[in-house]
């Protein structure tokens, strides 16, 4: 006799409502644009996250750049490396907090998965081109809503489309904030495994050294890679533990830092800005890579019955599907499909080693 799989739907929800009264609950979702049949042994907010991992544009991360562009060495950190650790980051958060772990690691699987190639100059790129600008947060939704119509829950796209910071404050809300608290760990886990795992890069491409960090940085955060996520995630943890359902609840319910810790977080990111990612000596590799990515979107702009994808919309006008096709390249093929046009720009090779 086979077992009745309601019995593990209903230990899901019992899981679920043991939480945390201001965790997302899956079974209280807002729901999908096109209503499904619940699966009997996963939660909405696992199906999301399982939907995510296996579609084709989370797999293209592994050959995406995060800083460095088109490293030669193993070591660096790739979009998706960055993707990894900000899901670890940000479930160590949630779990800590009694909120919903499964909706953390979705909406981080999925924050980044609209990222065109080149990193950040990529984005740029497009966003001087493309007739109503781009923001990879924005394609990201596009991404699941429409290129690969994952069909996710309301609170997992909530938490991707918002999860984009502004240079002047880690905490600032210039481009929205998740409704839910688990979409807010997200935006605060991307920013604590962006500016770690960048300063590991630049050493490695002897850029700066342990010592160049600020003093007051080393001093709040930690010397060392581990040291400095620790406290950060701690940090959260123990500012917010109203969010966990006991203590008073704050004026503003927001997950944030304790300000000593804040102000160390944003020092570290200007240091990041200043000494490595507006470096003078980057700037015409950063060039190079916006011209590529300039060239790719107006030849298909201006040839797109050469576009040979899946990942586009046939009906959308030739701009759209443009901008999603470069926008969906990995770093390798967009500088492949530049070759094979004829471009005479080309990336340096060997740029960096492993360390």
């Amino acid at each position: 006799m086979k077992p009745d799989l309601s019995i593990v739907t209903q230990r899901l929800q019992e899981r679920e409502n043991s939480l945390s009264p201001h965790a997302a609950n899956s079974f209280a979702t807002r729901g999908r644009e096109r209503s499904e049949v619940s699966s009997p042994v996963r939660t909405e907010f696992q199906r999301d996250r399982d939907r995510i991992i296996h579609c084709k544009a989370f797999r293209r991360l592994k050959h995406k750049t995060q800083v460095f562009i088109a490293p030669v060495g193993d070591h660096f950190v790739t979009r998706l490396t960055h993707t990894l650790e900000v899901a670890q980051i940000a479930r160590t958060i949630a779990r800590a907090l009694n909120l919903n772990e499964d909706l953390a690691e979705a909406a981080a699987l999925a924050h980044d998965i609209g990222h065109p190639p080149f990193g950040h100059a990529g984005e740029q790129a497009l966003s001087d081109v493309v007739p109503e600008g781009f923001r990879h947060a924005e394609q990201s939704l596009r991404v699941v809503e429409k290129l690969e119509a994952l069909n996710l829950t309301w609170e997992v796209r909530d938490g991707i489309v918002n999860s984009s910071k502004v240079r002047e404050d880690i905490m600032a809300e210039a481009w929205g904030t998740p409704a839910t608290l688990e979409g807010q760990v997200v935006k605060l886990s991307d920013a604590i495994a962006y500016i770690n795992h960048d300063i590991a890069d630049a050493i490695r491409a002897g850029l700066i050294a342990d010592r160049d960090l600020p003093a007051e940085v080393v001093q709040t955060l930690g010397a060392r890679h581990s040291e400095r996520i620790n406290t950060l995630v701690c940090d959260i943890v123990q500012h917010c533990w109203w969010a966990s359902g006991e203590g008073n609840l704050p004026a503003e319910q927001r997950i944030s830092m304790s300000q000593p810790v804040w102000a160390a977080a944003n020092c570290l990111r200007e240091f990041m800005f200043q000494r490595v990612y507006l470096l003078e000596d980057r700037q015409k590799e950063t060039e190079q890579a916006k011209q590529i990515v300039r060239r790719l979107y107006r030849h298909f702009v201006d040839h797109s019955d050469e576009i040979q994808s899946d990942f586009v919309i046939e009906s959308d006008p030739a701009w759209r599907r443009a901008a999603d096709y470069v926008a969906g390249m990995t770093d390798g093929y967009a500088l492949k499909v530049a070759a094979h046009l004829g471009s005479t720009v080309s990336m340096p090779a060997g740029r960096f080693s492993d360390a």
